[in-house]
């Protein structure tokens, strides 16, 4: 929904970012390794990143010194068993390579060292997220035919668990839909999906 929020930073803490905009104060919550990136910017004008969640009892906008921390917790949160704390522990423990690293090392003990984060969990996070990572970068990138499909995907996702279907359900159809047409439209792509959710 928001892609980034550009403005005043007023207010910092280890958790929370108060970016003013246009008038509006934006309270972001942020990781520990955003929080490092922003000290000293207190007063002046930032780029936070942003992912909105929704839930049936809260609405919270995350904030992330750059996408690929961003691209990160969206992987992370997508985990069964991980929500959005806990992606936001891990990420004030380890960086976004650090995390990468971690799961193509099968390093359980790294994901174990972060507070709340147990064997099953730890274990659950390296599974699923092996296949997501580009090995040449510290992107998070899907096994999809290019860039373009890899954005629609992602829109395509984005809408779709928003309208309230499980995300892995949602992941596994899409994936589904991409690898028999790869070049399909967004608009082409969430109505295939919506016929087989």
């Amino acid at each position: 929904m928001y892609e980034y929020i550009t403005g005043r930073l007023e207010e910092i803490t280890p958790t929370d970012a108060i970016v003013e905009a246009c008038g509006v104060g934006y309270d972001l919550l942020i990781s520990l390794s955003t929080f490092s990136k922003l000290q000293g910017a207190q007063g002046k004008n930032v780029k936070l990143y942003t992912c909105h969640l929704v839930r049936e009892d809260d609405e919270s906008l995350y904030g992330f010194a750059d996408k690929a921390e961003r691209s990160v917790f969206e992987q992370l949160i997508s985990v069964s068993g991980v929500g959005p704390g806990s992606a936001r522990m891990i990420l004030s423990s380890m960086t976004a390579d650090e995390v990468r690293e971690a799961v193509l090392a099968n390093d359980v003990n790294k994901f174990k060292s972060v507070k709340g984060i147990g064997l099953k969990t730890a274990q659950r996070v390296i599974l699923d997220l092996k296949d997501k990572i580009g090995k040449g970068s510290g992107e998070f990138t899907f096994e999809t035919s290019g860039s373009a499909s890899s954005a629609v995907r992602e829109e395509a996702l984005s809408a779709l668990t928003l309208l309230g279907f499980a995300k892995p359900a949602v992941e596994k159809t899409l994936d589904k839909i991409l690898k028999e047409q790869p070049d399909c439209t967004l608009e082409d792509l969430i109505k295939r999906a919506l016929k087989l959710l």
